[in-house]
């Protein structure tokens, strides 16, 4: 059974700034591609950071960064009397935040919540730019259909990775929501099966009435010979 990676639902053709890309020329790339952030790298796309409409914001109307702290460049550049077209170095956020391309969804999606960012580039091993995740890329595996989460529930999960029979447990699903229904053996296989069943791309929530022969959680209980 093997699940879904940010390489899968990546995007893989990016659009990306240089470090010399003025303030105008970002603007630009957010209206033509429709997106609200560019990673900036460098001639061997390594990430050096991220620009996004925040930065640009935050710099014209001169707010704090995310720590609290004043856009330096900004009032540097208004002390020397330059342009206020500013270019990608002075304006990103680096270092960025970024995921790997073998990272799972769940932990993805946990990082995206952590860090209070709507999407995440991709790097390899070495540094260099790959694609990017953002949080509709992470919802797209709930567009699968109940019957295919029902069948590799059925066949992947209960099968053939604990080897339960057919007729053990009953597995229904409606819009995403599993329902598991039957009797083990052991109770201690209840949580496992509930784990791996809620692990399956595409499973909203997961619901079991499960019962079981005996308790082998309990210390002063023995298993039937």
């Amino acid at each position: 059974m093997e699940h879904r990676t940010v390489f899968e639902v990546m995007t893989h053709s990016v659009v990306t700034a240089a470090p010399t890309t003025s303030f105008k020329e970002i603007v630009r790339l957010f209206a033509d591609h429709d997106i609200s952030a560019v990673p900036v790298v460098d001639e061997d796309r390594r990430l050096l950071g991220v620009v996004s409409e925040a930065d640009l914001l935050r710099a014209t109307a001169e707010l704090p960064d995310l720590e609290g702290r004043w856009a330096g460049v900004r009032l540097l550049s208004q002390e020397r009397g330059v342009s206020d077209a500013e270019t990608a170095a002075e304006l990103m956020t680096a270092p960025a935040v970024a995921a790997q391309p073998g990272w799972n969804l769940v932990e993805t999606a946990r990082t995206m919540h952590r860090k209070e960012v709507k999407r995440l580039p991709v790097v390899d091993e070495t540094g260099r730019l790959v694609g990017i995740v953002s949080r509709s890329d992470l919802l797209r595996p709930f567009l699968r259909n109940d019957t295919a989460i029902r069948d590799e529930i059925k066949h992947d999960v209960l099968a053939g990775t604990l080897r339960l029979a057919p007729d053990v447990l009953r597995v229904a699903v409606d819009d995403g929501v599993v329902t598991l229904t039957g009797r083990v053996d052991e109770r201690a296989d209840i949580p496992v099966i509930v784990r791996l069943c809620r692990s399956v791309d595409g499973v909203v929530a997961l619901h079991e009435s499960i019962d079981y022969a005996y308790d082998n959680l309990a210390l002063d209980v023995e298993p039937p010979r």
